[in-house]
């Protein structure tokens, strides 16, 4: 048993079958496994975005914090280096993460900061009622395209591993006790895991029939071959009717951000001394 109420009372407002149920739940599981490993749940800091998936902050009992639209990432790296002992994890959703917070998101990675990184991944503005993301399939027709988008999808996993993410993985939340593994090995994980979740918006988007038709398990296999993870992250586009692979894609073990920072101590100035030396150096 676990020495908290996880799920707070917090009124619920997500829809009816929205993926962000799994993600929440699996989380609970997550936390209460690491609580009775001997990991206090006062160190564990969750950082959420703005979207639907933001609503976690509410719903988990734990540390959380807010942060602005595209903005979890830079907060996230801000807590780590505050306190590195802290365990800090970030919900934010696709259009968060992958539109305004992209450069964020690249720049973490690129630091290797020790944050886990879970994006609830529905392929479209869900809080908004059904605008295009970054991951939503060419022709798109939601309220902001209603004639189709023009837009090819980025592929995310491909972007990760070219940023120097050091955990990747992909999740579906139709595979809760996979899920729980994924984001159980990226806290675990000492380095910047990001792990994209194919969360199902049953409202605007349900993928749920193309998803089922199209997953696989990728193999517990080595995965430190960079090359071989991006061929895998190739296989699928987000825009085809190829396989879609989920689970660990790439792991590696670098030197973190925080690890990196070197922080001399600050030596304050004889003051006094100061000024007579910059007054000696005026005559």
């Amino acid at each position: 048993m676990t020495g908290r109420q996880l799920i707070t009372d917090a009124q619920n407002t997500w829809c009816p079958c929205c993926g962000n149920f799994t993600i929440q739940h699996t989380l609970k599981a997550v936390l209460s496994d690491m609580e009775r490993a001997g990991t206090s749940l006062d160190e564990v800091v969750l950082v959420t975005g703005i979207g639907c998936h933001a609503k976690m902050a509410d719903y988990l009992n734990i540390n959380s914090f807010y942060a602005i639209h595209g903005r979890a990432l830079p907060v996230a790296t801000g807590i780590k280096l505050a306190n590195k002992k802290l365990t800090v994890i970030c919900c934010v959703g696709d259009g968060d993460a992958y539109a305004e917070g992209l450069d964020h998101l690249i720049f973490a990675a690129k630091r290797n900061i020790d944050i886990t990184v879970l994006v609830h991944n529905n392929r479209v503005y869900g809080l908004t009622t059904g605008q295009y993301t970054p991951t939503s399939p060419l022709g798109f027709r939601g309220r902001s395209t209603p004639a189709g988008t023009a837009e090819f999808p980025i592929n995310p996993l491909e972007l990760m591993l070219a940023s120097g993410a050091t955990y990747i993985a992909r999740g579906y939340t139709r595979k809760m006790d996979q899920l729980k593994q994924l984001i159980a090995g990226g806290i675990g994980h000492k380095g910047f895991a990001c792990i994209d979740i194919l969360q199902i918006c049953a409202t605007f988007f349900n993928m749920t029939e193309y998803y089922n038709a199209h997953i696989y398990d990728l193999p517990a296999d080595d995965k430190s071959d960079f090359l071989v993870a991006c061929t895998k992250a190739r296989e699928w586009d987000y825009n085809s009717e190829k396989p879609i692979a989920l689970g660990l894609f790439y792991r590696q073990v670098f030197p973190t951000f925080e690890d990196r920072v070197v922080r001399e101590p600050v030596q304050k100035p004889d003051r006094k001394a100061v000024i007579s030396a910059f007054l000696g150096a005026q005559q």
